[in-house]
């Protein structure tokens, strides 16, 4: 595991501009997140955005991504479509503060948003003269044509590249624990080629990567925590070591 110089890496922190915010009241400027918002330092390797649902983790994943540059519904930052316009603002009101690198590759990964991205990948591919197929990257075979889970691990192994930014929003949705693990190799496998992650989920298994940075997003605000210490690994960890007990009480 390759520790990357912190002068080096891609995004370096985000900040609010709090001045531009007229009004606390309407979404996303009423989570408690942005009204308790300070600066965010991102870990040169992985920084994990974690917390129960409702507390904004891919409202702040999806700020930061617009505010790079990269399309709402994701992909690389040549994708510009839009199938559904539903992202929030919140990127006019952060700040990006960038290291003195700049990545050679680049993705927004959103589970939700991703059958969008194997949509309009075909749309493209179909467009005369266009040259090499933007599918040969993701391994050739159409996204379509593959389960959920397979296209999206064809996008971990087959597009990322190194030396890249990647965003990714709950990439787990889709995969099983195994895979979830294989995930976690690829991922160390691109660290050492010089990337940065920036991931938002809920797997305990996927936010295990060691010395990473995981900022729980609560009802104060948000908090840096430990990977033991988050409510996602203790719950797990309860279950499995006394599951009997646990189900007993979630069943009387």
């Amino acid at each position: 595991m390759v520790i990357l110089n912190a002068d080096s890496q891609y995004i370096k922190s985000i900040y609010l501009k709090r001045e531009h915010i007229s009004s606390n009241d309407c979404f996303p400027f009423n989570l408690p997140f942005i009204q308790n918002f300070q600066e965010l330092n991102f870990h040169p390797n992985i920084t994990y955005i974690i917390g129960e649902n409702g507390m904004g983790k891919s409202t702040l994943l999806e700020g930061i991504a617009i505010a790079f540059g990269f399309n709402p519904e994701g992909g690389t930052l040549n994708f510009n479509f839009s199938s559904y316009d539903s992202h929030s603002n919140l990127d006019e009101y952060l700040g990006l503060v960038k290291g003195v690198n700049r990545a050679k590759d680049h993705f927004f990964f959103r589970a939700e948003t991703f059958y969008n991205v194997a949509t309009n990948i075909e749309v493209l591919d179909q467009e005369p003269g266009t040259g090499r197929k933007i599918i040969d990257s993701y391994g050739g075979k159409s996204l379509h044509e593959q389960s959920h889970g397979e296209s999206f691990f064809s996008a971990f192994i087959e597009r990322f590249q190194g030396n890249g930014l990647y965003i990714l929003d709950e990439p787990e949705a889709a995969l099983s624990p195994l895979r979830q693990m294989s995930m976690l190799a690829r991922i160390n496998e691109l660290i050492n080629e010089g990337s940065q992650f920036i991931i938002s989920t809920h797997s305990p298994v996927i936010m295990a990567y060691p010395n990473a940075k995981i900022i729980q997003l609560t009802e104060e605000g948000m908090r840096e925590s430990r990977l033991e210490e988050t409510l996602h690994y203790s719950l797990m960890k309860q279950f499995f070591e006394d599951k009997d007990q646990l189900l007993h009480h979630l069943f009387r």
